[in-house]
């Protein structure tokens, strides 16, 4: 038995178990957003963190990584055990086809990856939040935290991971600034933030063009992930 699974929120930088090969590639038809809660990670049942789910969108793409894992029931068993605890939020297990990428096929490059998702319904999926207007997701971000390290720093780097596998998401920039935008009306970026808040920002140009800002060759590596993370 062999496994596969999409990761397009931490696992991205962060899986967190053994793996045997990871790709880069996108799923079709979904989008990412931030509109479910997390409650014992890097957020509070008074105060949730917003992290990421995937929204089905019609000609949408997703970027992110898929992990295969082989060798045996017992690793295969310890792996996903570990995300079920790990994605503890998540209700749904969604089977999706992946496109590794520069592959010009238009055949998936594997069929029935696991992907994380939850149910858009707030009375069948307790942890399910919801959109909400940018403002308001970027103040709660920016002053979520938990037992775990806190929520700003948790879009912060995925929009690093994303950087990094050069697959930018515009929506998780737009949100990484209004964030960064409410921190500095708190009082300035704190100084565990400081190294985040040096990562590029894309910020349109008069003509529509789109323009980099801080490069990230200027930031130094991070300190290691925490190993759950969600």
């Amino acid at each position: 038995m062999v496994f596969w699974v999409f990761g397009y929120g931490s696992l991205v930088w962060n899986p967190g178990f053994e793996v045997d090969e990871k790709v880069i590639g996108f799923v079709k038809d979904y989008r990412r957003v931030f509109d479910l809660a997390c409650i014992d990670h890097r957020g509070t049942p008074e105060h949730p963190a917003r992290t990421c789910t995937l929204e089905e969108t019609e000609g949408a793409i997703c970027w992110g990584a898929a992990y295969c894992v082989r060798g045996g029931p017992e690793k295969e068993k310890a792996a996903m055990a570990y995300l079920e605890r790990r994605e503890c939020e998540y209700d749904r297990k969604t089977l999706v086809d992946f496109y590794k990428e520069g592959d010009d096929s238009e055949q998936p490059f594997v069929t029935g990856v696991i992907a994380f998702t939850s149910t858009p319904d707030k009375i069948s999926n307790k942890y399910y939040l919801g959109p909400a207007p940018l403002e308001e997701m970027a103040r709660q971000i920016a002053t979520a935290f938990g037992p775990f390290g806190n929520n700003r720093d948790y879009l912060f780097l995925l929009e690093k991971a994303m950087f990094n596998i050069g697959h930018e998401d515009d929506y998780v920039i737009e949100l990484a600034n209004e964030v960064r935008k409410v921190l500095m009306e708190l009082g300035g970026v704190p100084k565990e933030n400081k190294l985040s808040s040096l990562l590029p920002v894309k910020m349109k140009t008069s003509h529509g063009a789109v323009a980099l800002d801080s490069p990230l060759k200027k930031v130094n590596a991070l300190a290691g992930a925490i190993t759950m993370d969600s």
